[in-house]
């Protein structure tokens, strides 16, 4: 168990760096929360509805987390691909699981500081302070979302292993996640027959807990749902990996890059 925690703290602490200093990646943490605020905000001051406002700056702050994930995780794998080491990381006795968590959770550290950019860039720039009834209740939702957000990276990250186009995926979910998810609009007001899909993606239940968090209620049972489905989701990852390596391994068609 030491060995465990230590290689993830190493690989953690590793990624978190390379990300924080990636050009793309830093222009995208940076730069791509604030746009899409500053869009929503902009659409819903129009109606000049404070409620209504409230509700897109709670969204908009946790929307720019989703994309940081989704995105650059769908590509872990493929950027592997490109710089030849997929091959090693695949041979090598650490298993993919214990490699890919920690870029994941990296990605949602980022994502936590596109948070807290989000809400001072609403404050400063739109005059708008959130209103959060319980603040411990809130900081709390917001990590649930970015645990749940990682382990839900690391399920899309895993089916990059065997197909080299898969990491469009991500890209793909950026704007229904924001739709599906809660962020601007309830999912209530969503078609019948798509609410279910969002009951399946586990920031739908973080992004619940938090609302409820700011209006001052129990979040509790939002994010235990949040929790389970994220553990679902790292569960599936963990075992759609190892099955696609060896697959690759059996039909021998391990040339990844």
């Amino acid at each position: 168990m030491r060995q465990l925690l230590h290689q993830q703290w190493v690989c953690y602490r590793l990624q978190l760096r390379v990300l924080s200093t990636s050009l793309f990646d830093g222009l995208l943490a940076v730069f791509f929360p604030l746009m899409f605020a500053t869009a929503a905000l902009l659409v819903y001051r129009l109606n000049g509805d404070e409620e209504s406002l409230q509700y897109a700056g709670l969204g908009a702050a946790i929307m720019g987390m989703w994309t940081c994930q989704g995105v650059i995780a769908s590509s872990l794998l493929t950027r592997e691909r490109w710089a030849g080491t997929l091959e090693l990381l695949v041979a090598a006795p650490t298993s993919l699981t214990r490699v890919l968590v920690p870029i994941t959770m990296a990605l949602s550290t980022i994502g936590l500081y596109c948070v807290v950019a989000t809400i001072l860039w609403e404050r400063w720039v739109f005059d708008l302070r959130l209103e959060v009834a319980s603040w411990p209740l809130f900081v709390v939702g917001v990590l649930m979302a970015a645990l749940s957000l990682a382990l839900f990276g690391f399920f899309l990250s895993v089916t990059a292993v065997r197909y080299r186009t898969s990491w469009a995926l991500g890209a793909a979910l950026e704007y229904p996640g924001w739709l599906l998810c809660g962020f601007l609009i309830p999912v209530s007001s969503l078609p019948v027959w798509i609410q279910p899909l969002s009951w399946a993606i586990p920031t739908t239940w973080a992004m619940a807990g938090i609302r409820e968090a700011a209006n001052g209620g129990s979040p509790w049972v939002d994010l235990a749902v949040c929790a389970a489905v994220g553990c679902v989701y790292a569960a599936l990852a963990a075992y759609l990996g190892q099955r696609l390596v060896d697959s690759a391994r059996k039909h021998a068609t391990l040339a990844l890059t």
